[in-house]
């Protein structure tokens, strides 16, 4: 977990990659539906023009069905999801069907100003149309706001570990094996 930019996206290809296990990512899942303008990417599509959250009812539909496949028996890191407390309730019972728990939530802390300068030249490298200061500034707000509740769920289970995702991306890697090794 953390703020958009924080770099969730790269440190969780790297902590996949580490435990060999598949990285899931909603937001990849979104935008590749929104290329490829299907049903499911142009309804998501309105939402993310606006820096808001895909409604949940679709999020978890998504979720559900990615976590059949069978690279997901031994373990998967989810990477923007969940994002609202219905969301979690909603992982912990396709969860219990499948005999798994999530075991460690990782929450990257970063400076909003190096977020905003982050996505900025995320947007200008990548094309990301999502990513202008209208919109950041939105989901920063949407974050801010939904994610509170998240954090104290997590905290509340013992399972939430911060990490100081200043620093460069090999230094914030380091910082989560260490605290993943804890």
């Amino acid at each position: 977990m953390g703020p958009p930019g924080a770099g969730k996206g790269t440190q969780a290809l790297n902590i996949a990659k580490s435990f060999n296990i598949p990285h899931i990512s909603t937001g990849d899942i979104f935008r590749e539906n929104m290329k490829k303008q299907t049903p499911l990417g142009l309804e998501a599509k309105v939402f993310y023009d606006q820096g808001l959250y895909v409604p949940d009812d679709v999020t978890n539909r998504i979720v559900e069905d990615r976590l059949t496949w069978d690279d997901t028996q031994n373990g998967f890191l989810l990477d923007g999801y969940p994002r609202t407390i219905e969301q979690v309730n909603f992982l912990d019972q396709i969860l219990v069907k499948k005999s798994q728990k999530i075991e460690k939530v990782l929450e990257i802390t970063i400076d909003i100003p190096v977020v905003v300068e982050r996505l900025l030249k995320r947007s200008q490298e990548q094309g990301r149309i999502d990513d202008t200061t209208e919109v950041i500034t939105k989901r920063l707000d949407v974050y801010a706001s939904s994610t509170a509740p998240l954090l104290a769920e997590f905290q509340k289970r013992g399972i939430l570990t911060k990490v100081d995702g200043m620093g460069s991306v090999s230094e914030v890697e380091e910082k989560i094996k260490s605290a993943l090794a804890s």
